[in-house]
């Protein structure tokens, strides 16, 4: 069955019906399909366009059709050229000459803007939700390891001791600007296109803020043109989806560096990892280095989309037809990704000691020092070179700052005093910085208390 050919006088040529078709991607929204299908047959009803029978009836088939396909019965088949398709011909199968009258006042051109906003709405809440459970685990790791020292890093070179709480805080905080984003998107397209018709709008005296109000938006579009052509929050989305994957791929890097035999500042859990076909000793951040990967996957998706968008006249063309098949798979990735993750990160274990030996022999106290001599009134430019020549001379004794006698401290300053052991301790280090957004533990506190309201009052 098809729903149009009245002015066609031969049949589609197989190979274009095949290129032509999408139900087998746009079978995925079957659901929304049937929940517009339903508000639109009820407003009909509503609005003496058909008869209450007429809708009721209409109403009733659609639900028999959703339970039937939930539970196995109804098995959607590729002999239809779209899910809409499908979905009509299944109605007027089952309840007759009646189905034919739902699809009065709707195109398939605001009827598949519909299911695609509706889908995406749906996607955007899901994301969110799966993004707000990374942030849990996330922040149940900061809370358990704010005395846990480690090196910060600049330029992948250890700079200054931070804690694994104030590591993860910064994910924290890329994940809250990522659920921001989705929060943003779902207000911008949550307006609905059904009845836009074609590109026209229609005769019929319709109810939109009926079928509108009926499916959740909050309100009708305004434009009957841009309803059926505008992609642009699918674009959105996928940008949004595009940024998560960019955090994820950076924390993935991060998780495969501190993974390697020369960092061991974490061990990850076997479910999580895998081993060699030739090397025994091997076991493998798969994971990390598989959503790195897959970050790739979704900026294609974005891409593709910007690309198929940019030359598109008004109104509705059948290129809008590739949203789907790309944006399908980058949401499932994204979904995936993020669940993985969590799992990943919930389960790795920490190596205390080898971390906060890796910030000794970092130097990542030597700013410390230097700010130690300031206090002692030795010029900033000064005692940048002073402790310069220490850091050298910790280089060629293969030691840490720490480890200098303090002899040796004083034969490059006699400033130095026994207190620089406390002044450049790492726990000393840390404690001190106490401006917000600082990894302090008193400040650390104050942040984790913000996380937890945030999380708790979303």
């Amino acid at each position: 069955m098809k729903l149009w050919g009245g002015r066609f006088t031969k049949e589609t040529d197989q190979l274009v019906n095949n290129f032509n078709a999408s139900i087998s991607f746009d079978q995925k929204f079957y659901r929304q399909d049937i929940r517009g299908s339903i508000a639109h047959a009820t407003m009909l009803g509503k609005q003496g366009i058909i008869s209450e029978d007429e809708s009721k009836k209409i109403v009733d088939g659609l639900n028999g059709i959703l339970s039937d396909i939930e539970s196995g019965k109804l098995e959607i088949t590729d002999e239809y050229e779209d899910i809409h398709t499908f979905m009509e011909a299944t109605l007027i199968e089952r309840i007759g000459d009646t189905g034919k009258k739902l699809h009065t006042g709707r195109s398939r051109n605001d009827q598949v803007a519909l299911d695609m906003r509706l889908y995406t709405r749906d996607e955007v809440l899901n994301v969110n939700q799966e993004v707000k459970e990374l942030m849990e685990v996330i922040l149940k790791i900061m809370k358990e390891n704010t005395e846990t020292y480690m090196p910060g890093f600049t330029h992948l070179q250890k700079a200054q001791p931070v804690t694994v709480a104030h590591h993860f805080g910064a994910y924290f905080e890329m994940f809250k600007r990522d659920r921001s984003r989705l929060h943003d998107i779902y207000e911008r397209m949550n307006y609905c296109p059904l009845g836009a018709g074609a590109l026209a709008g229609t005769t019929y005296p319709l109810d939109r803020e009926l079928t509108a109000s009926l499916l959740d938006f909050y309100g009708p579009t305004l434009n009957s043109m841009d309803s059926v052509s505008d992609r642009d929050y699918l674009i959105e989305f996928l940008n949004a989806l595009s940024t998560i994957m960019m955090h994820l791929s950076r924390f993935s890097e991060e998780i495969c560096i501190w993974n390697s035999n020369e960092y061991k500042f974490i061990e990850l859990d076997d479910a999580y990892s895998t081993g060699s076909s030739i090397m025994p000793q091997k076991k493998n951040p798969d994971i990390a280095e598989l959503v790195r990967g897959k970050t790739g996957r979704v900026y294609g998706a974005l891409m593709s989309l910007l690309t198929t968008m940019k030359g598109i006249p008004l109104a509705y063309n059948k290129d809008m037809q590739e949203d789907k098949e790309l944006s399908f798979d980058a949401i499932d990735t994204v979904k995936g990704c993020v669940s993985l993750f969590k799992g990943m990160i919930a389960t790795m274990r920490f190596n205390p000691k080898r971390m906060e030996d890796s910030a000794k022999h970092g130097f990542t106290n030597a700013t410390d020092a230097a700010d130690y001599l300031v206090k002692k009134g030795v010029p900033f430019r000064d005692a940048h070179g002073i402790v310069g020549q220490l850091v050298l001379t910790c280089i060629e004794k293969g030691i840490a700052l720490d480890d200098l006698t303090l002899d040796e401290y004083k034969a490059i300053s006699p400033v130095f005093e026994q207190d620089i052991y406390d002044a450049i301790s790492l726990k000393t280090c840390v404690e001190k910085r106490l401006t917000l957004g600082a990894p302090g533990p008193d400040v650390m506190k104050q942040v984790i208390e913000k996380y937890e309201g945030y999380l708790l009052n979303d």
